[in-house]
Order: C-alpha cells, then structure tokens, then sequence
C-alpha cells in the first residue's frame, strides 16, 4: 500500500515517481516501474501495462534486489536509475 509520493505535489503516482509504501508493517522505499493507466513517452509512444510494478531500492536509490523482471520504460535512465535499468530484462 502506498502511503506517500516523495517529493511531488500530485495526487496520484506515475513511472519514475519514489513512493513510500508499506509490505508486512515494515516501511519500504520504492520506485514505480510500471502502470497500468496509459503513459505517453516523448516520441509520442503510449505505453500501457497489464499490471503494477515497483522496484525496491535504498536510501541512495540503488536496487535492494539483483534481477527486474519484465519490461520497464526508458524514462527510468533520463531520471538517473541506470543501475535499475542494467537489471531489466526489456527496456521499452
């Protein structure tokens, strides 16, 4: 469940956005990978997933974990999560 967007102003998350969420009453940092509302990419693409995904990551923004499953956009490296990026299995 996610408790908080960190730093944006906007109701709702989008893909690249660092959340606050909460799994097993521990509170974990995450960032959104995928979603399933349409997103529009800078040449004009639209992208839409099948489901929700987020990325586990630390306090410096690195993975927690060591593989990412499944595709994820390309906006993710112009916000500087190269080290997510590397993990993925499909960069759209």
């Amino acid at each position: 469940m996610c408790s908080r967007i960190i730093g944006a102003n906007h109701r709702y998350a989008h893909i690249g956005d660092v959340i606050v969420a909460v799994i097993k009453k521990s509170m974990i940092r995450a960032i959104i990978v995928c979603t399933c509302k349409e997103f529009k990419c800078d040449n004009s693409m639209i992208i839409r997933y099948d489901d929700n995904a987020v990325v586990v990551i630390d306090q410096e923004g690195n993975s927690k974990r060591t593989r990412v499953f499944g595709a994820i956009a390309r906006e993710l490296r112009q916000l500087n999560f190269i080290k997510i990026v590397s993990l993925a299995v499909e960069v759209l």
